[in-house]
């Protein structure tokens, strides 16, 4: 029974380790996600990605969060293999560093955190304040399942079944190490993890061997991960997390064998705590980045050698280029009509994006053939919609009930909205990059930095609008609304702070001056077309105004 009751507090304590450490990433990924690309895919040296990734992985407490987001900018070709692999490297050392912060004894914090976090997100309408509770809440919740854990141990620490356990561990480093990457894989959290050993070593329930054993077990098994997680992506980006699990594999295994074959019994004294195998922790990734770093182009270059044959651009696009959901031959049943429609609206939602993401990448190089392949996209989006149209007209009304009908109006009414958002891009800031480009000029600093703010919060939004769409959820609905207004406050601010760079008489801000205020307007009604998918679900929950005009005002006197 005894066994039993550590087993579920054991695992209880692991999930709510895991919930909360996702519960972190998850805050950060929904308040600066759309940031990502921009600050991942810079020019920088090696020095500067490491440190880039070592920053990225703290604040996402994921190493192989980072991993996969420098895998898809890589498959998307906005990094080089160099950089990527510089960068996972460096977010490997930075998930390292977490767990040197998170393994002190930080229980005080625990109601403070709570009670902040927990206040913002449930008090605070405003989406990045709401983001930021939610991250305090989880950094809360991973100090409590640290306690918990610990806790858990205290009733089986001296019975016989824990020591025996150790016992074997601590005495049999390769079956301790195998236990450690399978431990990381599973839990697919290294953090969590290590968090785990850690603690473990730290209330002695394991010897210091056994739980340096199990770190460097962790350590392969995180490696691991992104590999799992990546295995859909085609082309060179594929060997990136395998290049990072083949450098990890083999120093976890070189440094496994030094530390317990080739270190004479008791190098480490006295100081075999939870605190000194976080710094081995810390210590393994820092020299596997400083041995790494100085090599990243002839391993690039190496592990390239096993990339599959390059395609040609017109098999890559039509490889990944997907086709019409639509079949007016083979309507279905009125769920898989609703379901059909949705889809054919999300590949339509995805064109869209596609041709939206690297606008402010043409008015900055303004290359002719990006802007008329982006412009020729505009042709795509309007198949899809002409073939909504004669999907919705063939549709037989007398086997949907009202309900459907309404529904399949209010996708076919997106549709529209999506087709319109194309041709914003198409027809208005296409040629706005042109006129950019054949001037000569640029942006003001201050006008570039409020122009790419939007172009992110946006792109954020058309990640919110596909989920919505997706999902029929309320609350996505809502947060989505709320974002049409923040980007109408943007668009303000950054109107009036151009005039006042004019009134001020900056040169730069004068001969862009119509550009930019075009280009907010814009980005405005672009992003009220793609917002449009709220207003059913929220006119359906009764959750919208008909007017926002106050209907009991007073007469005004004569």
């Amino acid at each position: 029974m005894e066994i039993l009751s550590f087993l579920l507090s054991l695992a209880g304590a692991t999930m709510l380790l895991l919930f909360a450490v996702r519960m972190v990433r998850t805050g950060i990924e929904r308040s600066f996600g759309a940031s990502f690309q921009r600050v991942m895919t810079g020019s920088r040296g090696p020095l500067a990605n490491s440190s880039l990734g070592l920053g990225l992985a703290m604040v996402l407490q994921s190493s192989a969060a980072v991993a996969l987001l420098a895998t898809g900018f890589m498959a998307s070709g906005y990094l080089q293999f160099p950089a990527a692999l510089a960068i996972v490297l460096g977010g490997d050392l930075g998930s390292a560093l977490v767990i040197q912060i998170l393994s002190f004894r930080l229980d005080w914090l625990v109601p403070l955190l709570l009670a902040v976090g927990g206040w913002l997100f449930v008090k605070v309408e405003e989406r990045r304040w709401r983001q930021a509770g939610r991250i305090l809440m989880g950094v809360a919740f991973i100090l409590i399942s640290l306690r918990f854990l610990r806790e858990a141990m205290d009733p089986i620490r001296d019975s016989a079944f824990l020591p025996a356990i150790a016992e074997y561990l601590a005495r049999d480093y390769v079956t301790a190490f195998l236990v450690g990457a399978a431990l990381a894989f599973v839990m697919h959290s290294s953090v969590a993890a290590i968090l785990m050993c850690v603690t473990l070593v730290q209330i002695d329930a394991i010897p210091f061997a056994a739980g340096l054993s199990l770190v460097l077990g962790a350590n392969l098994g995180s490696a691991f991960i992104p590999v799992w997680l990546a295995r859909g992506i085609e082309g060179e980006a594929k060997l990136l997390p395998y290049t990072n699990l083949v450098l990890r594999g083999v120093w976890a295994v070189i440094s496994l064998f030094v530390v317990n074959v080739l270190l004479p019994e008791g190098f480490w004294g006295a100081s075999q705590s939870g605190q000194m195998l976080v710094v081995a922790h810390v210590t393994f990734n820092a020299v596997l980045v400083v041995l790494a770093m100085p090599f990243g182009k002839l391993i690039a270059a190496t592990a390239l050698q096993f990339a599959p044959k390059r395609k040609t651009a017109a098999d890559f696009v039509a490889d990944i280029r997907p086709g019409s959901a639509l079949d007016i031959e083979n309507v279905g049943t009125p769920a898989q009509v609703i379901a059909s429609l949705k889809k054919e609206l999300l590949r339509m939602s995805e064109l869209v994006e596609v041709m939206f993401r690297p606008t402010l990448t043409l008015y900055r190089d303004g290359d002719p053939e990006q802007i008329k392949a982006v412009q020729e996209m505009d042709l795509e989006v309007n198949a899809c919609l002409q073939n909504i149209r004669e999907f919705v007209a063939v549709l037989p009304t007398k086997s949907l009930d009202k309900s459907k009908q309404r529904m399949a109006r209010d996708l076919m009414e997106y549709a529209i909205r999506l087709e319109t958002a194309g041709d914003v891009v198409a027809k208005r800031l296409c040629v706005l990059a042109q006129d950019l480009n054949e001037v000569h000029t640029t942006f003001s600093d201050d006008g570039w930095a409020e122009l790419t703010r939007m172009h992110e919060a946006i792109r954020a939004n058309l990640t919110l609008a596909s989920n919505t769409l997706v999902s029929d959820d309320l609350e996505s609905a809502r947060v989505l609304s709320l974002e049409k207004t923040e980007i109408k406050r943007a668009e303000r601010k950054s109107r009036k702070r151009h005039l006042k760079r004019l009134q001020l008489g900056q040169e730069d801000s004068f001969a862009t001056s119509d550009i930019h205020l075009e280009t907010l307007r814009a980005f405005r009604e672009f992003n009220s077309h793609i917002s449009a998918i709220a207003y059913p679900l929220l006119y359906k929950h009764g959750q919208l105004l008909e007017t926002r005009l106050i209907e009991d005002m007073p007469p005004a006197e004569a």
